[in-house]
């Protein structure tokens, strides 16, 4: 059986390294892309097993990605996992609780990313 491929999707390269790492240690293999449209471009280069999405990002926000992929037919099927600050910084940007719930990811996690919380959402929705 091979790895499963997750691929992160953040503008934070602090936070990529950390979850890249606890995920290479459990033996995923892990793809690193670094706004939404490089995240886009990387998904249609290579479809991942799974998605983790930042949603504060430029060029192209998770929201928006999430809901792009879930429209398209040869993707819809990737889960995945919004990780976000947007509950802290709800007030100070345009981004909502309501965007969130309106999204079809498959899970929807806060930061700061409690890791075993993650890892339990990733080994569910790959199982």
């Amino acid at each position: 059986m091979s790895k499963k491929y997750v691929l992160i999707v953040d503008d934070d390269p602090d936070m990529i390294e950390t979850v890249g790492m606890m995920l290479e240690s459990r033996g995923y293999e892990v793809g690193k892309a670094y706004d939404g449209i490089e995240g886009e471009m990387s998904v249609r280069a290579r479809r991942p097993d799974l998605l983790i999405l930042d949603v504060m990002m430029p060029r192209k926000d998770g929201y928006v990605l999430c809901s792009d992929l879930k429209k398209d037919k040869a993707t819809q099927g990737i889960p995945v996992i919004l990780l976000t600050a947007v509950g802290e910084a709800v007030s100070a940007t345009s981004f909502s609780h309501l965007d969130g719930m309106n999204t079809e990811a498959d899970d929807y996690i806060p930061k700061p990313v409690d890791t075993a919380t993650l890892v339990k959402s990733i080994e569910r929705l790959l199982n």
